[in-house]
């Protein structure tokens, strides 16, 4: 390791330790530290990403010690590093939840950390919207919907202070190769200050159309801001279009359409989705997603009841 290298793993371990006692008392699940020459080799010096996310966000699939492996590298920048190593404390915290994707360890010795996950082989969630020839069966998505569900309520929940996550969307959902879901991405979370029930942000962030109307208005991140982005995470995956088009919101499409015009074409096709049991339950969605995108806070339900409506919704789904 050289003098430079040297210098900017002093720096980073430094600002993930900050970041570590600012979001979970210091507490985090073991990883491994990467050398800057093993994932240079690993990546053919990073080049050819496998898919990017967030423009910036670039991922490659590799092998690291004979390991298939995920590994993320963002560009340089100061802003980047501090939500890089915001994202490197609080993967490690969430790493043993099964349905958060498994952060490995990261290389310090760059000037903004490479981080290295567990392999999620067919890539992000957006991939599968049904705009381009790749489609998720009904039973696939519903489940999907429960374990992030599951996940974003244990983010809000086990930590001493409620960590936001900020970019609730397809695009931070990687999938397995059984197609089991996995949240990533916590470089714009925020945790809520011991006694409050909200955080000030300097500027918002995350993708328009699963912005909540609060936050962009307050610049105020609440457990239901999660919530709402969310609701348009249910609305994405019952209809497969995007949350955001030429036409509009689709918080605001989905209002004044019947349900049988809100539904994907693909999932009414399937066979034994029209039956009065399965549209009794695809309504029970469709209603938890407009719940959860009502413009008052207030009005919104809190994760925990999502989560449990949506193992409600599963249990009670009988298969196709």
């Amino acid at each position: 390791m050289g003098k430079k290298e040297e210098q900017h793993m002093v720096k980073n371990g430094g600002m993930v330790l900050e970041e570590l006692i600012s979001t979970g008392n210091g507490r985090c699940n073991p990883i491994r530290n990467f050398s800057a020459k093993q994932l240079l080799e690993a990546t053919n010096n990073f080049h050819s990403p496998s898919f990017t996310t967030r423009g910036e966000e670039k991922w490659f699939k590799a092998f690291v010690n004979n390991r298939p492996v995920l590994i993320k590298k963002v560009c340089c920048s100061e802003p980047s590093l501090t939500e890089v190593c915001r994202d490197i404390a609080i993967s490690s915290q969430m790493s043993s939840h099964g349905r958060v994707l498994k952060l490995l360890g990261c290389c310090l010795e760059f000037p903004v950390p490479a981080l290295v996950y567990e392999d999620a082989e067919n890539g992000p969630l957006n991939r599968y919207g049904g705009t381009n020839g790749q489609s998720l069966p009904w039973m696939t998505r519903l489940r999907i919907a429960k374990d992030i569900a599951n996940a974003l309520t244990n983010l809000h929940t086990a930590f001493s202070r409620p960590i936001i996550h900020l970019s609730v969307e397809p695009s931070n959902v990687l999938l397995n190769t059984d197609f089991v879901p996995k949240l990533c991405n916590f470089s714009r979370s925020v945790s809520i200050p011991e006694g409050e029930t909200q955080v000030k942000v300097l500027q918002f962030s995350g993708t328009f159309g699963f912005l909540d109307p609060h936050y962009i208005n307050t610049f105020s991140a609440t457990e239901k801001t999660d919530v709402y982005s969310f609701g348009v995470f249910l609305l994405v995956l019952l209809t497969g279009k995007p949350a955001c088009d030429m036409q509009g919101r689709l918080v605001d499409f989905v209002a004044k359409k019947p349900w049988n015009e809100i539904v994907d074409s693909t999932i009414l096709e399937e066979e034994g989705v029209t039956t009065e049991k399965q549209q009794e339950k695809l309504l029970d969605f469709l209603n938890l997603g407009l719940k959860c995108t009502q413009d008052g806070c207030e009005n919104r339900p809190m994760m925990i009841d999502v989560a449990k409506e949506l193992v409600r919704i599963h249990s009670s789904t009988p298969a196709p």
